[in-house]
């Protein structure tokens, strides 16, 4: 029998055994998964979505193992550790179906999430769009994010995936931010797993804050995600860019686009995240 990859093994969850009401499952929070000891918030919602698609299968109507639009409410961070995910199957439509989602830690709720679920077609190409994929540097030309973050935060989760960044946008890597909130680059699993749109949900929160390129302002917590994946990837890595657009009164929003290997929009997301600036001076405006 072939091993899982990691991946497939955190994300993994199981209906609840001794609960009455059903729609319940188990899932473990893994360490391996986290920025400074909290999940990443990608890994997260792709988990859920595993529950999503467990609940949705459980019900008659034609079979959704996709996801095509997540939208997520982070209440709280939680630890490394047992978790338990509650599904509601809002309606079972035969192009899509929607699920709803909260996944509780120590009894309390952590994230709140809403899935719409359909089939993705592998080979349906874009009627049209203006958004390319960015030149890059080969992969093994960029600068690969490492397990400490600035301040010394353990980015424990660069151990799982190779996060490798275009050098021009970098320079935070360096302490030398290049005043233009926008990180692109390459993304991989470590262990070789092909992505898959499951998958791409986490590749859309997968990156540094953008912000890194404006100052080291710490930590950028997640107040609300929202994902549209857009189609099965092409094996290979993926090209992920994020940009910021606004930094005001605490808050930062943040626009991810992520591309295949073969130059095709699969996945594009948008979150509002917190963020403490304090004093520091912002950059000057570059166009």
């Amino acid at each position: 029998m072939r091993e899982a990859k990691a991946f497939d093994s955190v994300t993994a969850v199981s209906p609840s055994e001794g609960r009455s009401s059903s729609g319940r499952y188990d899932m473990a929070i893994d360490p391996g998964w986290t920025i400074g000891g909290r999940p990443n918030g990608g890994y997260l919602l792709a988990t859920m979505a595993r529950a999503a698609r467990s609940a949705l299968a459980s019900a008659e109507g034609p079979d959704h193992p996709h996801p095509v639009t997540a939208t997520a409410h982070f209440l709280t961070s939680p630890s490394p550790g047992p978790a338990e995910v509650q599904t509601e199957v809002l309606r079972r439509g035969r192009w899509m179906s929607q699920v709803r989602a909260r996944l509780e830690h120590r009894g309390s709720p952590s994230v709140e999430a809403v899935f719409a679920l359909g089939r993705h077609d592998p080979d349906a190409e874009p009627w049209w769009t203006d958004l390319e994929a960015p030149p890059l540097p080969p992969m093994d030309e960029c600068v690969r994010a490492q397990g400490v973050g600035p301040g010394g935060v353990e980015l424990a989760i660069m151990n799982r995936v190779h996060v490798r960044l275009d050098p021009a946008t970098a320079g935070f890597t360096a302490g030398q931010p290049s005043g233009r909130a926008e990180v692109r680059g390459w993304l991989a699993f470590a262990d070789g797993r092909e992505p898959d749109p499951l998958a791409l949900l986490y590749a859309a929160d997968s990156f540094p804050p953008a912000t890194l390129e404006l100052a080291t302002l710490g930590w950028v917590p997640t107040l609300e995600l929202t994902v549209y994946v857009r189609g099965v990837p092409a094996p290979g890595p993926l090209i992920v860019r994020q940009r910021a657009r606004l930094v005001q009164a605490d808050l930062v929003d943040e626009v991810c686009h992520v591309w295949d290997s073969g130059g095709r929009l699969v996945a594009q997301a948008t979150q509002l995240a917190g963020l403490r600036v304090g004093n520091a001076n912002p950059p000057p405006l570059l166009h």
